[in-house]
């Protein structure tokens, strides 16, 4: 368990903050967790994502969302002149010795996927936008000296691209110091699928199951579940295994050491699909018409230990359809699971989202970023439902029957003996249905939830901090 003291912490995306980048607003933000007593941020993928706004869809599986680069912090960045363009701020690193120093280590380091991406959204910006699928041929198929040239042509736009990511890693290291100054980890996302509109794809093609034009083959999603009567089907071009193990899962690595180097803990999203995975035929409109397939999880999970001395910082998202074989294969590598306690009150006992069948090795939550808010779960229950939730909460936890939501949720999740407890950010904030980040299955309304800055009072931060000592999740 990466987390060997009780703590509690909260899960808001970088994009619900009040300024939605980068910017002042996370040190107000990690104020306010330091004085609630919140030691843990959990935020979704930082990606740039594609045209619906997913950060489960994005260009890139290694970069940062441009979106979140902070003018406010560039202009109070001493090591760069003040009001200038970034291609200007280009010439002030010739000035400063140190500062091209980390430029230079930084392309050094990222060179991997940090050329190709940088090629991808430069020719996608001359192309209008358009999926690489549809580029000139000698493009989309990666020609040596089709890409040659077009890089001679387009110096800046490519430097440009490369520089701001330079920029925002910049900016986000330091917002991860802030946090460690005040005791607190910062808890990132690992979506285990790719866009198929993305560098990494266009760039990797062989890791795909992918048909000569580049077209999926199959594609991921998942079964009829609690979500979604006909499944989800995601439209990710799903991976060759084979090829992957074959060279040593070289690119898995690359991605997971760039994910361990951002976050001190990571969650692997669909870790069932580390196990098996859901292959639905491209040309099938729904998931229904897939089946699973057996993937190299064991394998994959010892290589990714390999990189992080045998210690793997990592929380399973084992949501959804769980079989024996993920089961054993979280157990295997001592990887905590999650628990949703909205999903706890099903009439069945043996549920593992019960209360009382909670287990100290989870990491449990009110709802996630696909759940409503506790309050708008609350509000679309009936009666007998409600009184079911209510015995529960006073039988398992000795909760008041009378306690309001959403506190009531949050007392039992923080009541838990699970060893971290973390809230979304709209049920501390009490918020109904509007507060909810994402309805899966929809295309529309979704990861544009945000809080204002003055909703971080400081009543809120002692009455949270008063929980978190009631049920001893504040670490000595």
């Amino acid at each position: 368990m990466p987390c060997a003291q009780r703590r509690a912490g909260v899960l808001a995306p970088v994009f619900s903050l009040p300024t939605a980048d980068f910017g002042s607003s996370v040190d107000d933000f990690l104020d306010f967790m330091q004085k609630s007593g919140l030691t843990v941020w959990q935020m979704l993928p930082l990606g740039p994502p594609l045209m619906d706004g997913s950060p489960y869809q994005c260009s890139s599986s290694f970069a940062l969302n441009p979106a979140f680069l902070s003018d406010d912090v560039l202009q109070k960045d001493p090591g760069f002149a003040t009001e200038c363009t970034i291609l200007e701020r280009k010439q002030s690193l010739g000035a400063t010795a140190s500062l091209l120093l980390e430029f230079r280590q930084f392309e050094h380091n990222e060179s991997h996927w940090l050329v190709d991406y940088a090629l991808f959204m430069a020719i996608k910006s001359v192309e209008h936008h358009a999926s690489w699928l549809e580029w000139q041929p000698a493009l989309r198929d990666r020609s040596p000296s089709a890409l040659k040239l077009f890089s001679e042509q387009h110096t800046d736009l490519i430097f440009q691209i490369i520089f701001e990511q330079y920029l925002l890693h910049r900016q986000w290291m330091r917002i991860v110091d802030a946090a460690h100054q005040r005791g607190i980890f910062i808890y990132g996302d690992l979506p285990i699928f790719i866009a198929g509109d993305s560098a990494d794809v266009w760039a990797n093609r062989a890791l795909f199951q992918l048909d000569d034009r580049g077209l999926p083959l199959a594609v991921a999603g998942v079964p009829p579940d609690y979500f979604s009567i006909t499944g989800q089907r995601w439209g990710n071009p799903l991976f060759d295994w084979t090829q992957m193990q074959e060279n040593g899962f070289i690119w898995w690595r690359e991605r997971f050491k760039r994910h361990v180097m951002l976050f001190d803990w990571v969650r692997i999203d669909h870790f069932r699909g580390l196990a098996a995975y859901w292959s639905i035929p491209a040309q099938c409109d729904t998931a229904i018409g897939g089946r699973w397939i057996d993937a190299p999880g064991g394998a994959l999970l010892e290589a990714l230990q390999r990189e992080c001395s045998n210690h793997l910082p990592v929380i399973a998202e084992d949501l959804g359809v769980i079989t024996d074989d993920v089961v054993a294969l979280r157990k295997r590598f001592g990887l905590p699971g999650m628990l949703i306690l909205q999903f706890a009150f099903d009439s069945d006992d043996e549920n593992p989202y019960l209360p009382a069948n909670h287990e100290p090795d989870s990491v449990v939550y009110t709802g996630t970023h696909d759940n409503d808010t506790s309050l708008g779960w609350w509000l679309g229950l009936n009666e007998a439902s409600r009184k079911r939730v209510r015995e529960v909460l006073s039988e398992q936890l000795s909760i008041s029957y009378d306690q309001p939501m959403p506190m009531a949720l949050i007392t039992a999740a923080l009541a838990s003996v699970a060893q971290l407890a973390v809230i979304p950010m709209a049920d501390w904030l009490g918020c109904d249905s509007q507060g909810r980040i994402n309805t899966p299955g929809t295309m529309t309304g979704n990861w544009t939830w945000q809080f204002a800055s003055q909703d971080l009072t400081d009543d809120l931060a002692n009455s949270i901090n008063n929980l978190i000592q009631t049920y001893q999740r504040l670490p000595l």
